[in-house]
């Protein structure tokens, strides 16, 4: 990774935010407009998601201006948002904990070891 570290917890913090919008765009409705109708539901959405990608190109823009790949900005992408989810879906959603989230979350922090390592090649 070319990016300085600065650039990178900018970048993180920024998709660390745009997750928070996006985790409540596409599941918040679940338990804050079940008994509305979906399409009521989409439009709520899809206004709270565009608050996300307000964050989420910035983020991305600067990540890879400052040296981030594109698959860098996309497995840090895919952590922070199981990073976002699972308290989400336990606090807020009321879902039960399973250890399978763990496994899970391990899985891809060998994602990000093997894109952010310098190349060997």
């Amino acid at each position: 990774m070319n990016a300085s570290l600065g650039t990178f917890l900018t970048t993180a913090g920024l998709l660390v935010v745009s997750n928070c919008f996006m985790t409540y765009a596409w599941y918040g409705h679940l338990r804050t407009m079940a008994d509305r109708p979906w399409w009521i539901a989409a439009l709520a959405s899809w206004l709270v998601a565009s608050m996300e990608y307000a964050v989420m190109v910035p983020a991305n823009r600067l990540g890879y201006a400052g040296g981030m790949s594109g698959a860098q900005l996309k497995i840090l992408q895919e952590v922070i948002t199981l990073a976002v989810f699972v308290p989400f879906m336990l606090l807020f959603l009321g879902e039960r904990w399973r250890w399978d989230f763990l496994w899970a979350f391990l899985c891809l922090l060998g994602a990000v070891f093997f894109i952010f390592r310098p190349d060997k090649g």
